[in-house]
């Protein structure tokens, strides 16, 4: 495996962690939305990660050599929640059925959170990843002097 198929296993990694923070950014601005343009609350999003090959055109010289065994991740699927939204007994709402209860979305603000810093961290360990094969580069181009 060469230094540059690593870079590309980190920024496929920083890529899929990005639209992961994305999407949980939505989720929490909209924690509170009951009415969207498709009718009804809004439906809380989630990314689904898979493994999948990288190929960097930095290293395509070296392929042949390296064989094709470098994996990365990507974001196979955005899927919405399908549970029943949170109601809550608000008459006076806008929105609010012939009962009084207004449907919100089914999102957790702190478990939102947390992941939301899991994606952070995922993105800044990526980042480190590139660092160090970086500095390993720079090291390597300095032997060769």
């Amino acid at each position: 495996m060469s230094l540059f198929s690593v870079l590309s296993v980190s920024a496929s990694g920083m890529t899929a962690q990005r639209t992961r923070a994305e999407l949980l950014v939505e989720n929490l601005a909209n924690s509170e939305t009951t009415r969207t343009p498709d009718g009804g609350p809004y439906k809380r999003k989630d990314a689904v990660f898979e493994s999948a090959s990288t190929s960097s055109p930095f290293s395509a010289v070296f392929q042949t050599e390296m064989g094709s065994g470098v994996t990365g991740v990507r974001i196979s699927d955005i899927i919405q929640d399908t549970s029943e939204p949170d109601k809550r007994y608000l008459p006076g709402h806008p929105d609010a059925d012939s009962n009084g209860y207004v449907a919100f979305p089914k999102i957790n603000p702190a478990e939102d959170m947390a992941d939301l810093i899991g994606a952070s961290r995922g993105y800044q360990g990526n980042i480190a990843a590139m660092n160090a094969i970086k500095d390993m580069l720079h090291k390597s181009i300095d032997l060769m002097k």
